[in-house]
Formats: C-alpha cells, structure tokens, sequence
C-alpha cells in the first residue's frame, strides 16, 4: 500500500525550519516560521501562564476526560474575549480545538455538511494552510484581491468590488487582524463594508482571529470583529491562543459559532461536536486550563494584559527600528513595513531574492517573500538592513 504513494510535497513554512536547523553559521537568523522570540532569541513562557500552570500542578486532582466540547470554561471565556458588549455574545456557542487550525478544519466540515456546495473565498494571498484545510474538507476554493504587491497595502476598491459577487453559497474568510502573510489589514469602514455586503448578498463570514493583541491592542484588533458579529445573523470564528498566550505547542484554540438564536448556534454546535468524534474526539486540555485560569483571575488577566502590551509594543518598536535603519543606508524599499501589523510583513522580495538571504546571509524567509519581524532580535537589526540592501541592487 505505501509504496504506490508519491512523495508529499513538503510544508513551504515548517521545512524551512528543517534546513535552518541544520544551518551551522553562528550568525544565522530564522525570520520564517511564525513565532514571537524575545531579545534574546527566546520564545518565552509568559508569566501568566507559569503562574497559573504552577497553581495547577497543586490543585489539579485527576487527568480524566474532559468531554467532546473540552473546557467550558475556556470557551466561554473566548466568548468574553472576543465578543463582550456585542448582540452577539448571547447567541454564540464555543468548542475547544487542537489550535486555531483544528478549529478551521472542523468548522469547514461542519460548513460541507450544512452545504456541500459552498465556495470558501480566501484573500489573494492568505495562509498558507488555509487553502488545503478547506479542500481537504471538500469546499470548493476561489481567491478574492486584497494585497496590492505594488503600494504593499489593501487594494480596497478590487477586495469590494469581488466581494460584491459573492453569494449565499459562499463563505467569506476575513483575518480578524494582523494579516498573514502581507501584515496589511483592512480598516474598520472596510469591516462595516463586508458587513453590509453579507447582509445584502447572503454570503457567511468565516473570521480567523489568530493574533488578537499582537497588532494595535486588544480592542483595536477586535473592534471589526465585534461590529460584524453585532451586525450580522451567522458567522463563525476560529481563534487561537499559541500566539497572545504563547501556548504555540499546547495546541489551545476555539470554534465559535454565532447564530440568528442560540437555539440555532446550540444545533450547530452538536453537529460540530458529532465531526470532533468522528476526528481527534476530545482537544487537549492543559492550555485551556491554564487560558481559562488567568481570564478568571482579575491579577493574572492584569499581569497577562500587561505582558501582551510590551510584546505588542516590542513588534511596533521592530518595526520603525528596521525602517529607520534602513533610511539611514539610503534605502527607502521597505518603508511599508512601519505600516503593517503584527508579526508578519510581505516584502515583495523575489524567489531568488529570498534564496540570496539564505545562501549569502544565514537569513531564512519564506519564499513568498514573508518575513517574521516578531522573530528579530534588535542586535541583529543592522545586519539584516545591509542584507536586504544587497539582494535589492
């Protein structure tokens, strides 16, 4: 039976981490994968979580199962996070996944089986998983513009006037905020266009909310969001914690579904809870206990807050450093890059541009051009601007 199976076609993002690890220059640098690293190359464990991990270890009492929806407590605590002060919030129901990728796996299943006819439309370009995580779900997939790869910014007139098509067999996915790849986010009269233009045509919006904190702030990265689900009948959310609660490898992430009545939302969530069964069954729970923990304690959501604004701040600070520097050299290329949010930025360097990076620098990007700016380390700042100037000669 294996043997007649071709090769897969490696990951683009998780095997470049594969050939940076085998990289024996000391001066190497990994812009690729998508982590937050601290000055020091760290991707940290937040205090919040080692506070409440330790008040775990001394007062959990058993390892038994949780049940097929995970923690409760955790999802409602999502709810909170994501949906507080809306005419939503009472009308949306949550279950835990394995990551915000299980959560878009197993919404896109619920979606075939409400609709086996559904078009998902992704933004041009969008994650790099996105696309095979609905068609491994049998969702047909149609890309909508939204990169200008001239001005590096949202081309709005192009993203609305295809928008505008679609219809009641299609599901709209939107980046709630921190847009990856391309760190280019669309603005909030665009949020209250899209919502206009469901409401009008009928189509769903599916929101992915991966990074919420990591661009402007809690309530700025949320406040699309929260005036789509204020405003709409259905959609759904899938959202993560890997990123504003460093839990990358405990795999913590929610599907929330948001009905025209809870009754609906609660019909919604049995059947999504019925394909987790037939899936991985139950998510893990470690992350979403310690989650769940520190948003209902008032100190350690403080402290968490906290720690999430100076991570926040710290991309921001990156961000202007590395333009700054480069203006210094001369080079005004990537001035676009004080302009985007969160952790990534779409540079528009070129395949071979990239391959330079690599070969000539110890600087792994991925080939779309995609580079981490969560993932430098001040220090290292310079010598990237004089990278970047080399290969763009």
């Amino acid at each position: 039976m294996f043997a007649q199976l071709s090769p897969a076609q490696p990951d683009p993002i998780l095997s470049l981490s594969l050939i940076y690890n085998a990289d024996l220059r000391d001066h190497k640098m990994d812009l690729g994968i998508g982590v937050y690293r601290n000055n020091h190359g760290q991707t940290p464990i937040m205090t919040a979580i080692s506070q409440a991990e330790q008040r775990l270890i001394q007062t959990q009492t058993t390892k038994s199962y949780v049940g097929l929806a995970g923690s409760e407590v955790f999802n409602q605590c999502m709810i909170d996070l994501l949906l507080a002060d809306t005419s939503a919030h009472n009308r949306t129901v949550g279950v835990q996944t394995p990551g915000a990728s299980g959560a878009l796996r197993m919404l896109a299943d619920l979606i075939h089986f409400a609709n086996a006819d559904t078009t998902v439309w992704l933004t041009d370009p969008s994650y790099v998983n996105h696309k095979p995580v609905m068609e491994a779900a049998g969702l047909k997939v149609k890309f909508y513009p939204y990169f200008d790869r001239v001005t590096k910014r949202v081309n709005t007139d192009a993203m609305l006037s295809a928008l505008a098509q679609a219809g009641r067999n299609d599901v709209v996915l939107l980046h709630g905020c921190c847009h990856n790849p391309t760190g280019a986010d669309i603005s909030f009269d665009d949020w209250q266009a899209i919502t206009a233009l469901a409401n009008k045509n009928g189509f769903m919006p599916f929101v992915d909310m991966a990074y919420l904190g990591f661009g402007e702030g809690l309530e700025q990265d949320g406040a699309g969001l929260k005036f789509m689900a204020d405003n709409i009948e259905e959609m759904v959310i899938a959202t993560s914690c890997s990123k504003n609660f460093g839990l990358y490898r405990e795999r913590t992430g929610t599907a929330l579904l948001v009905g025209n009545t809870v009754n609906d939302a609660q019909k919604a969530k049995g059947r999504l809870l019925t394909l987790a069964r037939a899936s991985y069954t139950m998510p893990p729970d470690h992350g979403a206990a310690l989650v769940a923990d520190i948003l209902t304690d008032t100190a350690l959501t403080a402290v968490w807050k906290q720690e999430l604004v100076m991570m926040q701040q710290r991309i921001i600070g990156l961000r202007q450093c590395l333009v700054k520097t480069l203006a210094a050299k001369g080079c005004d290329q990537f001035t676009f890059i004080a302009d985007h949010k969160g952790m990534f930025s779409m540079t528009g360097l070129s395949p071979e541009q990239i391959m330079r990076l690599r070969d000539e620098f110890a600087i792994y990007a991925v080939g779309d051009g995609r580079v981490n700016i969560a993932g430098l380390q001040e220090q290292q700042i310079d010598y990237l601007a004089d990278a970047l100037i080399a290969v763009t000669q």
